[in-house]
């Protein structure tokens, strides 16, 4: 898996809602397209885009096919991502720092 495969995949809405879907627990195909309110053909493709990512696994139960997520990749994602959020957290705190600094305003003004 690449990471330009694991960003290209998840940069689709649709396949973000099977990921998120997914992380309830494991699904045949009809269950996500239901859920997704995708055509099982439109949700196949998004879970083998899925699955070359290296997002999803499948495995054969009899008849069906049951999908469910694979963290890892996630966890290489919030890895990734791990300096950009202290980042985002001073950010945060100093603009919370600026507001609480501010004068209330949200009380009403007396009338003459």
């Amino acid at each position: 898996m690449s990471d330009a495969a694991l960003w290209a995949a998840l940069a689709d809405p649709h396949r973000r809602a099977v990921v998120a879907l997914l992380r309830t627990g494991p699904r045949t195909v009809g269950e996500i397209a239901q859920a997704c309110e995708l055509s099982q053909p439109s949700a196949s493709k998004h879970l083998k885009v899925l699955r070359e990512a290296g997002l999803v696994r499948v495995r054969q139960e009899a008849q069906r096919r049951v999908h469910t997520l694979d963290p890892a990749p996630l966890a290489a994602l919030d890895a990734w991502l791990a300096p950009y959020r202290k980042l985002w957290g001073e950010s945060l705190d100093a603009l919370g720092s600026r507001l609480d600094a501010r004068p209330d305003t949200t009380e009403p003004t007396p009338k003459d």
